[in-house]
């Protein structure tokens, strides 16, 4: 299985994911991974330039900062947030985080990436997640546990991947106590697909990215079982994984399924599937 995910990265993977896969599974070094981030951000202290598939242009995003993050995060690397966390406060002061800021609005996107400048819990939720999981501390960041705190409470109608925001939120935030009610009264929403295109949807292991992840409770042992199974054996016959949204374009085809790859062989390894 990781023999045959090497060999599709090597032959349509970006620089980025060949040196996750590397740290993750051959040793590579932490700072290569970096290095490849690194290549992506902007003098503002954002990041751009495709880091996130789906916004193609050179504007510093919000979708490119969470990307970063998470990478960060992954190969322990907590000291690369500071630049993140300065344009954060200079685009975003509120510490209420947009989809997509109108900067982009002249460059290439996927059609479902807004570019109004409304802050909402989608984006907000996953980079204060990513900036709790990575230990960092700053002003913008408390803003922006309070916003969440304050959306998250109020949740009644939502879609999968707000959901989903939520859940990472709840599983990195410091109040353990607070996290653990707002899981338990989240799992009994019925998030809406409407909008979404035919089949897209997000399976059970995204919501519960990790076994002490509290969604995880969300979902019975065979229920779950189901759903790594299905993940384990979806490796296709190239020796990627596909994932579960259309591409807007070819380069992103790729470029989504080397994120997808590596990403379902480390929540396999994280679920014990794979040493």
């Amino acid at each position: 299985m990781i023999e045959q995910a090497r060999t599709f990265l090597w032959h349509n993977a970006r620089t980025l994911e060949q040196r996750w896969f590397e740290h993750a599974f051959d040793g590579g070094r932490a700072e290569h991974v970096v290095q490849a981030v690194l290549a992506y951000r902007n003098d503002d202290g954002g990041y751009g330039h495709g880091l996130e598939p789906d916004h193609r242009g050179p504007t510093s995003q919000p979708l490119h900062a969470l990307r970063a993050l998470q990478v960060f995060g992954e190969v322990g690397a907590p000291e690369h947030a500071e630049s993140v966390l300065t344009w954060l406060n200079n685009t975003c002061p509120d510490g209420s985080v947009p989809f997509g800021m109108s900067t982009s609005k002249d460059h290439p996107k996927a059609p479902w990436v807004a570019a109004d400048d409304q802050g909402g819990l989608l984006l907000t939720a996953q980079i204060a997640a990513a900036l709790h999981a990575l230990g960092v501390t700053d002003p913008w960041l408390d803003k922006a546990t309070a916003y969440c705190w304050q959306e998250i409470e109020e949740l009644e109608n939502t879609h999968p991947y707000e959901l989903r925001a939520a859940a990472m939120f709840l599983d990195e935030v410091p109040d353990r106590a607070r996290a653990e009610l707002a899981a338990e009264r989240l799992r009994h929403l019925k998030p809406s697909t409407e909008g979404y295109a035919e089949g897209e949807g997000l399976d059970l292991h995204m919501y519960a990215q990790k076994p002490t992840s509290l969604a995880r409770a969300w979902f019975s042992d065979d229920e779950f079982g189901k759903d790594l199974d299905q993940l384990q054996n979806g490796q296709q016959e190239d020796g990627g994984w596909t994932f579960g949204f259309p591409a807007f374009t070819p380069i992103a085809d790729f470029e989504w399924r080397s994120i997808a790859t590596v990403d379902a062989l480390l929540t396999l390894r994280r679920y014990g599937r794979i040493s």
